[in-house]
C-alpha cells in the first residue's frame, strides 16, 4: 500500500554539521521524521521558500511543525520583551500553505507553533509569555528541555479517540499559548493551569493542533490518526 505524503514545515536558521560552520540551513528535528514513517506515512520536508502553498496539491497530509514566534502583527499586538526569534519569511510562506490547506481539506496536524498559526489564522491571539499568564516556567523549564506537564483531553474529540480521555503529560515546549480562541475552534485539551493545549477546527474532516511536542513522545498516536485521515 502508498504511504500517504506527508509534507512538513521546516525552519531555517544558522547550524553547524560535519565540515560546515555558521551556514543557513533548512533544517527539521528528525524525531518528525521518524515519527511519519513510524505512522505509516513518507514525510516530505517543506521549507518556507518560493511558493509552498502551491504543492498543497500534491500531498495527503500536512504538519506545521515547530519554531520561533509568530509576529504580534499578524494578531494586532505589540511585541513583548520576551518574544523572540521572528522569521517573517516563514510567517508569510505558513500562513499561505495553511489558507490553502484548509479550502483543500486536506488532513492537517500543527505541533506547538502550528497550533499558533492555526489560530492566528483564523482570527484568533496569543499570549506572548506564558509565565505572565501562569506563574510559573513549567511549559519551558529551560532551553532545550522538555517540561513534562499533564495535559487532560476533552472526551469526544478526535483528540480523546487517539489519547484517551485520562490526564498524560506529555513533552512541552513553549512560551506562549492561545489567548482569543479564533473562530470555529474547539478546545480538546487543557493543562492544569488553564493553559489550552490543543484544538480542533469543527468544519473539517480531520484538523487538530497540540501545543506539546508529540515527535518528542514515546508513542506515535496523534502522527497514526494524521496518517489514517489521509
Amino acid at each position: 500500500m502508498r504511504r500517504p505524503i506527508i509534507g512538513i514545515t521546516t525552519y531555517v536558521e544558522p547550524a553547524a554539521f560535519t565540515v560546515w560552520r555558521d551556514l543557513t540551513v533548512a533544517l527539521l528535528p528528525q524525531m518528525y521524521v521518524d515519527q511519519v514513517v513510524r505512522a505509516g506515512g513518507q514525510p516530505v520536508l517543506l521549507p518556507p521558500a518560493g511558493a509552498p502553498a502551491q504543492v498543497v496539491g500534491r500531498l495527503d497530509g500536512l504538519i506545521l511543525a515547530g519554531g520561533g514566534d509568530i509576529d504580534p502583527a499578524r494578531y494586532g499586538a505589540r511585541p513583548h520583551e520576551h518574544t523572540g526569534y521572528v522569521r517573517t519569511f516563514r510567517d508569510d510562506a505558513e500562513f499561505g500553505l495553511i489558507s490553502a490547506a484548509l479550502d483543500a481539506g486536506l488532513p492537517y496536524l500543527g505541533i506547538c507553533r502550528g497550533l499558533q498559526v492555526l489560530n492566528v489564522a483564523l482570527g484568533g491571539s496569543l499570549h506572548q509569555h506564558l509565565p505572565d499568564v501562569v506563574g510559573h516556567t513549567e511549559h519551558a523549564p529551560a532551553p532545550g528541555r522538555f517540561g513534562h506537564l499533564p495535559i487532560t483531553p476533552v472526551a469526544d474529540t478526535r483528540l480523546a479517540k487517539a489519547l484517551g480521555t485520562a490526564p498524560r503529560p506529555v513533552p512541552h515546549y513553549h512560551h506562549q499559548a492561545v489567548d482569543r480562541l479564533a473562530p470555529g475552534l474547539t478546545v480538546t485539551a487543557t493543562s492544569d493551569d488553564g493553559t489550552i493545549e490543543a484544538v480542533e477546527l469543527d468544519a473539517r474532516p480531520f484538523a487538530m493542533a497540540v501545543q506539546w511536542h508529540p515527535e518528542a513522545a514515546d508513542d506515535c498516536a496523534l502522527f497514526e490518526s494524521l496518517v489514517a485521515a489521509c
